[in-house]
């Protein structure tokens, strides 16, 4: 594995950048302003930015060429919990008792220059300082060389690695994913703060129970949770207040609070009708 040139190790010339804190939205919504920042980015019209939300109901996530046929309908609707297909790749998440964040800007920008993993691993360094500020002593796997890691028919995104993972004695604490466009970025990840992280296999479907049981104590063994690390509960606003200061100092931003501007709620409106809020995008695969 090649290191990154000097230059691009050393802190970044000082920016800008928007912040957003958005309440609790279903999840088709915040998959809509998320593309709908990222298409403002591109044409120049939208700073970059970093973004916080949450989501109501609970909400099942899938990777952008994942297969629909993965969901249990019955035990999902059951439930009555939402489901949504990223723009993003990778494999299922369980959106709920979360911190959820995105960070949208123009690749140009030096903090989400180069390749995918060369911007992500400079990223990571800001989420990892978040999360040591929180009390949580993680630490960043190495890239992995060889065949990919996992079962290639595993539907959760939570219970298998990936090159980069921070984890938290060996267990994934955060899952990450970028989606890119002509001349923009968008990472966006969740934090799991609490709660049950197996309860993702209710809604997914297996062979029999017992396959779907060996499942979810694959994701309680391989990840983990803010509470499970720190023996408390650490709220939305706290795990944000982190975030901002650690990626603040570690790559050298100034946030400043804003608002969606009218063009982005106008193409939010229209990638809602277009793609995530449409039975036939999230069906696609």
């Amino acid at each position: 594995m090649s290191t990154l040139p000097a230059t691009q190790s050393q802190t970044p010339l000082h920016a800008q950048w928007r912040l957003l804190r958005h309440g609790a939205a279903r999840g088709a919504y915040n998959m809509a302003v998320d593309a709908a920042i990222l298409e403002m980015v591109v044409e120049g019209k939208s700073p970059p930015t970093l973004r916080f939300y949450d989501w109501e109901p609970a909400c099942l996530s899938l990777g952008f060429a994942q297969h629909y046929a993965d969901i249990d309908l019955a035990a999902q609707a059951a439930r009555g919990w939402d489901v949504v297909r990223r723009p993003t790749g990778g494999r299922a998440i369980l959106h709920t008792d979360e911190l959820t964040y995105s960070v949208i800007g123009p690749s140009e920008e030096p903090r989400l220059a180069g390749g995918v993993l060369e911007s992500y691993k400079r990223l990571s360094e800001g989420l990892m300082a978040a999360l040591k500020q929180l009390g949580l002593p993680v630490e960043r796997q190495p890239m992995h060389d060889g065949p990919p890691l996992g079962d290639a028919d595993n539907p959760v995104c939570f219970e298998v690695p990936s090159d980069y993972e921070i984890t938290l004695h060996g267990k994934k604490i955060i899952g990450s994913a970028q989606a890119r466009r002509k001349g923009g970025v968008l990472q966006h990840g969740s934090l799991p703060l609490f709660g049950d992280i197996g309860r993702i296999t209710e809604i997914l479907t297996y062979p029999n129970a017992e396959r779907q049981q060996q499942s979810a104590e694959r994701v309680r063994a391989r990840a983990a949770t803010v509470e499970e690390g720190l023996g408390r509960r650490v709220s939305f606003a706290e795990a944000a207040d982190a975030f901002i200061s650690a990626l603040a100092d570690t790559l050298n931003i100034e946030f400043v609070e804003g608002e969606l501007s009218d063009a982005e709620k106008a193409a939010t409106e229209h990638w809602l009708a277009e793609r995530y809020a449409n039975p036939e995008w999230t069906q696609r695969a």
